[in-house]
């Protein structure tokens, strides 16, 4: 049967929020959160790769298996790529990327996601999720994606584009950023120059498209809230 390997990438650097994944939330760290609910979604093995010790260190104290990376990563495929690399595993087909700052992740999504990977043969494969607010679809950091049939036709329909802001409302869902990919379409992905799309949207996403490399969309249960300003930390820690 196949095999998932799943990998949180988490750095120190994020703009807004300094030390963002050392943060606690009732005496755990925000990354231990996150690998701690990965690892209880019992799809196999889990694995963060971070540019910074202190990162390892703490995902180590708290019974987990961390990788440290190169600091010189343009995004963080590259990372999950040379994590894999480093664990030098022959024996992984799909790898899962489960963003290191959303610790309130739903665990179904996840197991969603690896099972249709599984049944449809998938090359790469993300979650949505439904918009509830309209002010969303012109908001530039809720990234959307449109699909080419709806959730009604097809439960793993293909993506059609990645958008920060869209005037349009048909098929369009809240892109939540986990991904799953077959593990030769991840090598091809990373050997890829940055297309001109990606470069001019920032989202990376889109040079797969641009190389007509298929993403599947799942739905997913919600949208998990992301920790990236103090308010956001402030509003995660009262849930």
């Amino acid at each position: 049967s196949m095999k998932t390997l799943i990998i949180i990438p988490s750095r120190m650097s994020a703009t807004r929020l300094p030390n963002k994944p050392l943060l606690e939330i009732n005496g755990l760290s925000i990354i231990s959160h996150v690998f701690k609910k990965a690892e209880s979604a019992n799809i196999r093995e889990v694995v963060v790769a971070a540019e910074d010790q202190e990162i390892i260190d703490d995902v180590k104290n708290n019974g987990g298996n961390g990788i440290l990376t190169s600091k010189n990563h343009k995004t963080g495929t590259d990372r999950i790529h040379e994590a894999l690399s480093i664990l030098g595993r022959n024996d992984i087909d799909l790898v899962m990327n489960v963003q290191g700052d959303e610790p309130e992740i739903d665990i179904n999504d996840i197991k969603n996601l690896n099972d249709k990977m599984k049944t449809n043969n998938s090359k790469i494969g993300t979650l949505a999720a439904k918009i509830s607010n309209s002010t969303t679809y012109e908001n530039a950091n809720v990234v959307k994606v449109r699909i080419k049939e709806s959730f009604e036709q097809n439960l793993f329909p293909l993506a059609d584009n990645f958008m920060r802001k869209t005037k349009e409302k048909k098929n369009i869902f809240h892109h939540v950023g986990v991904y799953c990919y077959e593990v030769e379409t991840l090598k091809r992905y990373i050997s890829l120059n940055q297309s001109k799309n990606e470069l001019e949207n920032r989202l990376e996403q889109l040079r797969a498209l641009d190389n007509d490399i298929n993403i599947n969309v799942a739905l997913a249960n919600k949208s998990p809230i992301g920790v990236d300003t103090e308010e956001d930390y402030l509003a995660i820690k009262k849930i």
